[in-house]
């Protein structure tokens, strides 16, 4: 398995993995597909310290992680809001600890003292991901979205780098 930065001749994949985590209802409060253009912006957003990664076997794109801006406001430029998306045939197999402990690196090389994220209380397995890794639970926003007409908790988790 390689890690690498994602280059845009990822952005298929990328979108392909993405709208497979919208289609399960796991890890996101997105309910449309996105298309091509959309992710093209979304990965023109994500340049310098906001880095994109990738997870590689056998040439194919497996799994994608992602800094994010927290907040515009300065105060909050050491921190980063992180999102790891895995394809559903490779979930539970360690992608998503090798991707995050790149972020990891790659986040304090930039200057990020501290990640957030945010995730369903449901997401079992992406929660034992990150507090193998030493998230902690920082607490549960009641009906913080809606999801398929219905009311959606959301939990954050937070680590100091």
């Amino acid at each position: 398995m390689i890690i690498r930065n994602a280059k845009i001749s990822d952005i298929n994949a990328i979108l392909n993995i993405y709208n497979q985590g919208i289609e399960d209802r796991i890890a996101t409060l997105e309910e449309e597909t996105k298309n091509l253009r959309y992710m093209q912006s979304w990965f023109q957003t994500h340049a310098g310290r906001y880095a994109v990664l990738i997870a590689e076997e056998n040439e194919q794109v497996v799994g994608w992680a992602s800094i994010n801006p927290y907040s515009t406001r300065c105060a909050y430029n050491g921190v980063g809001d992180i999102s790891i998306y895995i394809d559903r045939e490779y979930r539970g197999k360690g992608i998503g600890s090798r991707l995050l402990k790149e972020l990891e690196r790659v986040g304090k090389e930039n200057e990020f003292y501290k990640f957030v994220l945010f995730t369903f209380p449901f997401n079992e397995l992406g929660q034992g991901l990150y507090r193998k890794s030493g998230y902690r639970d920082v607490g549960i926003f009641q009906n913080q979205g809606v999801l398929d007409g219905k009311y959606v908790d959301v939990m954050a988790m937070e680590k100091l780098l």
